[in-house]
């Protein structure tokens, strides 16, 4: 298999694992169960129901303080969406697409800022996108 669609596997995996005990999870669940209705819709519906199952199976792990069982979770849907990639590697972008959306990873957006000055005869400007620290003698 391609090393850059296992990567893409194991990532999605463990991002979706993580995102099922957050407000995101509905959104992201969604999204999956997108992508299998799309590449293999005769599944997209038991997809669904072993998300819902999963997902129960995690938050009762992180009540228990189980971190074996939520890695193995992690684990079973790296799998899953492997194999699903490997039967149609076509929804990898699809599937990229989805994790910069829902990564908990990604920073919001930078503002944009735009600094002006003008100084005449013998002013000074200083101008800094953070802390600035000046030393006149």
């Amino acid at each position: 298999m391609d090393p850059e669609i296992a990567a893409l596997a194991g990532t999605a995996g463990t991002t979706l694992v993580t995102l099922m005990a957050t407000e995101a999870w509905q959104g992201v669940r969604d999204g999956v169960v997108g992508l299998w209705r799309r590449a293999r819709p005769d599944r997209a519906d038991a997809v669904a129901a072993e998300l819902e199952a999963t997902r129960e199976d995690l938050l009762a792990a992180r009540d228990a303080a189980d971190e074996e069982t939520e890695e193995e979770l992690s684990r079973d849907w790296q799998g899953r969406i492997r194999r699903l990639l490997a039967a149609r590697s076509d929804v990898a972008d699809d599937l990229r697409a989805l994790l910069d959306e829902v990564s908990p990873d990604t920073p919001p957006a930078a503002p944009v800022i735009t600094q002006r000055a003008t100084a005449s005869g013998s002013g000074r400007v200083y101008q800094a996108g953070r802390d600035q620290h000046i030393h006149e003698r």
